[in-house]
């Protein structure tokens, strides 16, 4: 698949955003651009003794690329240290400012689970906000 179109199918704005995440140089490609400079520019011959048959790269330890941000609306959730974590929400409210508001739990699945509950009532308090200021 061309770079163009696998950054389109993963999500990526740009083709560069693809190739610096996922691309890699290994030592056997820096090896046969080598090779193909000195014959290509230095006019050296090919020696027969170095040069192998291809083969397999050797697996890589390739790690998927876990970005930072979550979706939007779902909040915010970071370790403060070993025993603490923080969830932070902080939605436009129908003033068009953010009004931040942050939950802590001592794990992440507590925090997880406390910043889903904040984020339901602050959404019912922006709902009556917005329904006071449409009767005004």
């Amino acid at each position: 698949m061309d770079i163009k179109t696998l950054s389109t199918v993963i999500g990526h704005v740009s083709s560069s955003t693809t190739l610096n995440i996922y691309a890699h140089v290994t030592d056997e490609m820096r090896q046969t651009a080598a090779r193909k400079i000195d014959q290509g520019i230095g006019r050296v011959e090919p020696q027969m003794g170095k040069q192998s048959a291809p083969r397999k790269p050797t697996p890589s330890t390739f790690q998927p690329y876990k970005g930072k941000r979550r979706k939007p609306g779902t909040g915010c959730v970071t370790q403060i240290n070993d025993h603490l974590w923080e969830g932070r929400y902080s939605p436009v409210w129908p003033d068009g400012k953010k009004h931040p508001r942050n939950v802590y739990a001592k794990t992440r699945e507590d925090c997880e689970r406390l910043l889903a509950e904040m984020i339901l009532q602050m959404k019912v308090e922006i709902a009556a906000e917005k329904e006071r200021l449409n009767a005004n």
